[in-house]
């Protein structure tokens, strides 16, 4: 290549600064009055990951749960679908491909010949953990932090096991902008090239685009209000009351939840064992295409959900829609405690609202689906004039809620 001779010179002023910076453990220096430092976010990276990264490590530590975390991820589905076209690049270039989750644990891999032994060689394959913290500055590691694409060349690499390499990396995002993954192409030093960025900037795009339209093209939709029904294109798709509740909780938490606060909204102060909720996330992602991240259990991109578009209506302060949308109490019947939270955040903001309005037939409607509360009954009976003939109505829902 007709570059090699300053790619050369560049990694020999690189493994110059490693040998004097890293080994010593180095205190904060300014690498504008050092001409062999490093760049700024890669010197940053090597201070951080000395506290738990040894530079002579020879290979990552692994993931016990790899296959797992596989099975259940959001990506398996998009980066199958791409993998025809991943194998090719990786192949023709000898390069090797990976992807990882949000954790930085790589999910799946494929590659050329030559790079597809080394990366064996420092368990650059599934179920290898290559975040900061385990396996010290990387592409990948500096993507994970930063949430941006990053290339790291030979010596710029923490462990000297992988200064022969030089690697690309971009992140993957969900459709609500959460990082899910990284995708990360890499081969030996002197084949760097600036179009590798470029190359694997595309890919993680095309993997988001899968990922984002999945959901939308699949044409779910969760009905949760006065009922307890999942659809995909029209078609029920059978969940166990557990699941429906789970996946209730989701919708209306975009940003997800802890391991810890869904385990209490499910299940409250019950004594049930961790591997429980775990067990029910891994039946739901299977019921549902993988659209459901780990870390923190989040869906991937958000579906269409009645309950999720009348807590969007109360908080625009639009009060005819959320009668509109209101057809009852959230998943009636269902005892858990962060369903019972939202069931009562809901009905009680509807309520508010069609007791501030004027319009009696939103207190006509809404009484519909609240017969036992009478100040909304008495409400309707106040606005409505006294030739209104839906007065009786109004009149025959306030009797039954006295009764009761």
């Amino acid at each position: 290549m007709a570059h090699r001779p300053s790619l050369s010179r560049r990694r020999a002023a690189l493994e110059d600064a490693w040998a004097r910076w890293v080994p010593g453990r180095a205190p904060e220096y300014n690498d504008d009055e050092d001409d062999a430092a490093p760049r700024g976010e890669v010197a940053q990276s090597w201070l951080r990951s000395l506290r738990t990264v040894d530079p002579a490590r020879d290979r990552a530590p692994s993931a016990a749960d790899a296959d797992a975390r596989w099975a259940d991820s959001p990506l398996r589905a998009p980066v199958t679908d791409l993998g025809e076209e991943l194998r090719s690049i990786a192949e023709d270039a000898d390069f090797v491909a990976a992807v990882t989750d949000e954790t930085g644990t790589i999910l799946w891999s494929c590659g050329g010949r030559v790079m597809r032994r080394r990366a064996e060689r420092v368990n650059f394959a599934p179920g290898g953990r290559w975040d900061e913290p385990s396996m010290g500055t990387n592409a990948l590691s500096l993507s994970l932090r930063t949430d941006r694409p990053h290339q790291v060349f030979s010596a710029e690499h923490l462990v000297a096991a992988l200064h022969g390499w030089v690697c690309y990396c971009a992140p993957i995002r969900a459709a609500d902008g959460g990082l899910v993954g990284v995708l990360d192409l890499s081969t030996t030093w002197d084949r760097s090239h600036p179009l590798a960025m470029s190359t694997v900037r595309t890919l993680a795009a095309a993997v988001e685009s899968k990922l984002h339209n999945r959901m939308q093209a699949a044409g779910v939709r969760l009905r949760c209000l006065g009922a307890s029904t999942l659809t995909r294109d029209g078609q029920p798709v059978r969940l166990r009351p557990r699941h429906l509740e789970i996946l209730t909780l989701l919708a209306l938490e975009p940003d997800g939840y802890t391991h810890e606060r869904l385990h209490h909204a499910i299940y409250g102060d019950r004594v049930v064992g961790s591997s429980t909720l775990k067990s029910e996330m891994s039946y739901l992602r299977r019921a549902t295409g993988g659209d459901i991240t780990a870390r923190v259990y989040q869906l991937v991109s958000p579906i269409s959900c009645d309950a999720v578009e009348l807590a969007a209506a109360l908080a625009a302060g639009d009060t005819a829609a959320a009668v509109r949308l209101y057809r009852g109490p959230l998943l009636p019947g269902s005892d858990t405690p962060g369903i019972v939270e939202w069931r009562e955040f809901l009905y009680v903001g509807v309520r508010t609202a069609v007791l501030a309005h004027g319009d009696p037939e939103l207190a006509l409607r809404f009484g519909e689906f609240a017969p036992g509360d009478r100040e909304v009954h008495e409400h309707a009976l106040r606005l409505l004039p006294a030739d209104d003939g839906r007065r009786a109505v109004a009149a025959a829902r306030l009797h039954h809620a006295l009764r009761d």
